[in-house]
C-alpha cells in the first residue's frame, strides 16, 4: 500500500436475516428468514392489520384483536385502502407492537435486518416514496427490497401447485418461467401475468371486487331480509367465510331457493333443496363465533317466538352464492366491470398470442377469496368457454392461498436475486429516493444488474 493511502472500506456487514412482510389490507402475513437455513419459519404469523375498538371502548392493535370476546358493534381503523398502504402512523402502530416494541412477539433490530415487503401492481410513485422513506429514515433497516406481490408467487415450485407428474430427480427452476397469478384479496382483484419472474405491466387487470365489497353487499342484503347487521360487518364477514360458495349452475341454484309467486309457495322452499342452512349468531358469552348447521324448518321464528331462547338464527338461501357470484358478474350489482373470465382474456388480449398456451396451462389462484368452494372449477370453466379449443386451461389454487405470496416472498430472500435487488440503507442516503424507485421499477427479471 502507498505511503498515506487510507485503506478501501470493506461496506456495511451483510443483515444477518431478513423479515419478509406481505402487508395485506386485512392481515399482514410475517416471519423471519435466513439464507443458510430453509426451514426457518416454513409458515408466516398471521396478524390482523388494524386497530379495532370494541362497545365498552377498549382498544386492540394487531395482534391485540385475538383477545377480544365480543365483536358486536367493533369498529375498525385499516391502514391500508384499496390494497395500499395510506395511513402510516396507523400502520407504524401495528408494526411497533408485532417487531419492535420491547416485548413484540417477532421482535427485530432493523439494523441488521433486511426487509422485503409485497406491495400491491400498480402503486402511485408517491406512495411508494413515503414507504421507502419510512423504511429507512424512520425504521434504519440495513437492506430493503419492495417488490410486487404476485410476482413472488413466481419463487414457489408452480408445477407442484397443480400435481404435475415429474421424475424425483427433476430441477425446480425458479423463479417460474411464465405463470397467470390471479390474486383476489380483501380490496380487490388482479390479474398478473409473469414471465421468468418479472410482472409483464401492460396485461396486468384490476377487478374492484374484493372480500370487503363481498361483505358489505352480504349485510345490506341480510338488513334488509332479516336483522339489521350494518354494525356487525366483522360477524357478517364470519358468516361469508363460513357460509358462501361459489356455484357451478348459478341459474338452477337460483330456482331450488325461490320462494314462488304470492299465494303458490314452492313445497321446497323450507329446505331449499339443500342450500339452505342456518347460522347461529354468537352471543358473546358461551359463543364467541357463530355456526352454521343445517336448516331446521321453523326453528328460527321458534326462537324469535320464545321467551327462554338462547340463539339467535339467520337463515342464509341465495346469499350463500349470490353474493361470490359478483366476482364473475359485476353488474349485478351496477358495477360496470368484467368478471374474472372476461378480465382473464382482457389481459392475454394484450400479449402475443405465443404466450397464451403457457398463461393458460399455468393459472395459480391466491388470496382468501380462493377459499370459496368451487371458486377453481368455476373459473376454468369459464375460461374454458372462451379460449381456443386448442389451448389447455389448468387453474390451482396453493395449499394455503393466504400465505401463498409470504412463501414466495420468503423463497426469493434466500435467492441471488434477493442480494442483486435489494437496496442497502447506504445507497439510498448516497443516491437519493428517486434512485431507489427506479432500481426497484426494474422489478425481478432475472437479468436485472446493478
Amino acid at each position: 500500500m502507498a505511503p498515506g493511502r487510507k485503506p478501501k472500506s470493506a461496506g456495511p456487514a451483510p443483515p444477518s436475516s431478513t423479515l419478509v412482510l406481505d402487508n395485506g389490507a386485512d392481515t399482514i402475513k410475517a416471519g423471519f428468514v435466513t439464507v443458510d437455513d430453509d426451514t426457518s419459519d416454513n409458515a408466516p404469523r398471521v396478524i390482523p392489520n388494524c386497530i379495532a375498538r370494541d362497545r365498552h371502548n377498549k382498544t386492540y392493535v394487531g395482534a391485540e384483536l385475538e383477545k377480544c370476546k365480543d365483536f358486536g358493534e367493533i369498529t375498525f381503523r385499516r391502514p391500508v385502502e384499496k390494497g395500499f398502504i395510506v395511513n402510516w402512523e396507523a400502520q407504524k402502530e401495528i408494526w411497533d407492537r408485532a417487531f419492535f416494541d420491547d416485548k413484540a412477539p417477532q421482535r427485530c433490530d432493523p439494523s441488521t435486518t433486511r426487509l422485503v415487503l409485497a406491495e400491491q401492481p400498480n402503486s402511485l410513485p408517491a406512495l411508494q416514496t413515503h414507504c421507502d422513506q419510512i423504511v429507512f429514515e424512520e425504521y434504519g433497516f440495513s437492506s430493503y427490497y419492495r417488490g410486487i406481490g404476485p410476482s413472488f408467487n413466481a419463487y414457489q415450485d408452480i408445477q407442484a401447485i397443480f400435481h404435475t407428474p415429474r421424475t424425483p430427480d427433476t430441477i425446480i427452476d425458479v423463479p417460474a418461467e411464465v405463470i397467470l397469478l390471479v390474486d383476489s384479496g380483501y380490496s380487490h382483484t388482479t390479474m398478473t401475468p409473469i414471465l421468468q419472474g418479472r410482472p409483464l405491466h401492460t396485461a396486468i387487470r384490476r377487478l374492484d371486487v374484493g372480500g370487503k365489497l363481498l361483505t358489505n353487499h352480504l349485510t345490506r342484503l341480510l338488513s334488509v331480509r332479516h336483522f339489521d347487521m350494518r354494525n356487525e360487518t366483522y360477524i357478517v364477514n364470519e358468516m361469508k367465510e363460513a357460509a358462501c360458495y361459489v356455484s357451478l349452475d348459478f341459474k338452477g341454484d337460483l330456482d331450488k331457493t325461490w320462494k314462488g309467486t304470492r299465494g303458490e309457495r314452492r313445497k321446497d322452499y323450507a329446505t331449499g333443496g339443500g342450500i339452505a342452512k342456518d347460522y347461529v349468531l354468537p352471543d358473546s358469552h358461551t359463543r364467541f363465533h357463530g355456526i352454521v348447521r343445517d336448516h331446521e324448518p321453523g326453528a328460527a321464528a321458534r326462537a324469535r317466538k320464545s321467551a327462554v331462547s338462547t340463539e339467535d338464527i339467520l337463515t342464509l338461501r341465495n346469499e350463500r352464492f349470490s353474493v361470490p357470484e359478483v366476482l364473475f358478474n359485476p353488474t349485478d350489482i351496477g358495477l360496470r366491470q368484467p368478471g374474472l373470465a372476461d378480465l382473464v382474456m382482457q389481459s392475454l388480449s394484450v400479449l402475443p398470442v405465443g404466450l397464451w398456451p403457457g398463461l393458460l396451462a399455468n393459472i395459480v389462484v391466491v388470496g382468501g377469496n380462493a377459499k370459496f368452494v368451487n371458486f377453481i372449477q368455476r373459473l376454468q370453466v369459464e375460461l374454458l368457454e372462451r379460449v381456443p379449443d386448442e389451448c389447455v386451461v389448468r387453474v390451482a389454487r396453493p395449499e394455503d392461498p393466504i400465505v401463498s405470496t409470504w412463501l414466495g416472498a420468503a423463497n426469493f430472500a434466500r435467492h441471488e436475486h434477493a442480494d442483486r435487488l435489494a437496496v442497502t440503507k447506504q445507497e439510498y442516503e448516497e443516491h437519493g429516493a428517486a434512485w431507489v424507485a427506479r432500481k426497484f421499477a426494474l422489478g425481478l427479471g432475472v437479468d436485472t444488474s446493478r
